[in-house]
């Protein structure tokens, strides 16, 4: 997708073009994740985060660990000790 060049407005508030909205899937409303890094400014849908946060996490999980079951073990035998 082509660049865009858009204004700051009053409060730091950068308005993001309604065609990268649509590209990127967010809406009015909807929470975005802006990480700052030596390229620039990104920003991401929330979704999109999340995909990326689990296929880091996944790299270092074994394909036969489910780390959801492994979490509801854990709590259950906290349960008992309480």
């Amino acid at each position: 997708m082509a660049s865009q060049a858009v204004k700051i407005i009053d409060g730091g508030k950068l308005i993001i073009p309604a065609a990268f909205r649509r590209k990127l899937g967010i809406d009015t409303g909807d929470t975005v994740v802006v990480e700052l890094n030596e390229d620039g400014l990104h920003v991401r849908s929330l979704s999109s985060a999340v995909r990326l946060a689990q296929e880091i996490v996944r790299e270092f999980v074994p394909a036969d660990v489910d780390l959801a079951d492994e979490l509801i073990a854990e709590r259950r035998v906290e349960a008992e000790r309480e």
